[in-house]
């Protein structure tokens, strides 16, 4: 795997957002982000119906970060128009098409090595946040419970460079929840989830992802020590020089 090289700016606070400056983005080539072997056998089995259910398909990638990251990666490449372009996983495959689809999942895979069983937790821990954001939402006024869903099953995304080994050495810390941010912002994922990152570096939240996350995190308490972000702790990851 490259390593991956992100400078950090002296410390300081910018007047306008309130977060700490950086020189130049997070990372400007991110590798891709790796899709469990079994989704991506569920996924062949399912395209070689006669028929492909879209729902069916869309659930499969749902149900797996990676593979979710990957086709809103996607998206946001191909689709420019952020006003226009869809965020549902069924439109974005109608819209990029089945094959390109599955090119894009099959990008990156995962060895079965000393990062897999970390991997595969990390995997859980956001399905099972996403479920349990779904089921919050489904009680609060004026709130997608779809979007809920998603910002649940991202907001782990911060520490992927760390559970998949992209920094190689360990040297300059890197604050985890503004990696997320930034990668959010980078991959043109859905606003949504840029504004749950943003809100939870800036400590003012004024939207409802946040607190429906903390929420999905206490009815999902034993998955939840996976995940030091809920626990109040800025993890750092560690940047290749």
């Amino acid at each position: 795997m490259r390593k991956k090289t992100v400078r950090r700016a002296e410390p300081g606070t910018n007047s306008t957002t309130g977060l700490e400056p950086w020189e130049g983005e997070f990372a400007q080539d991110l590798p891709d982000v790796p899709v469990l072997p079994e989704t991506l056998l569920r996924l062949d089995l399912e395209v070689q119906e006669p028929c492909v259910d879209l729902r069916e398909m869309s659930q499969l990638i749902l149900s797996d970060l990676g593979a979710t990251v990957q086709i809103l990666r996607l998206s946001g490449l191909e689709l420019h128009d952020a006003e226009t372009r869809s965020t549902r996983i069924e439109d974005c495959i109608c819209d990029l098409g089945v094959s390109a689809c599955l090119e894009a999942l099959a990008a990156g895979t995962i060895a079965r090595d000393y990062r897999y069983d970390g991997v595969v937790e990390t995997w859980a821990h956001s399905r099972e946040i996403a479920h349990y954001s779904k089921l919050v939402a489904e009680d609060m006024d004026d709130v997608n419970p779809d979007e809920a869903y998603l910002v649940g099953l991202l907001h782990t995304i911060g520490l992927l460079p760390q559970a998949l080994g992209w920094y190689g050495s360990h040297n300059s810390p890197v604050d985890a929840a503004l990696a997320g941010l930034q990668m959010a912002r980078q991959w043109s994922l859905p606003q949504v989830a840029v504004e749950y990152f943003r809100e939870i570096n800036l400590d003012s939240p004024t939207s409802p992802w946040p607190e429906i996350v903390h929420k999905a995190h206490r009815f999902a308490s034993k998955s939840s020590i996976l995940c030091p972000l809920e626990r109040g702790v800025r993890p750092l990851l560690y940047r290749a020089v």
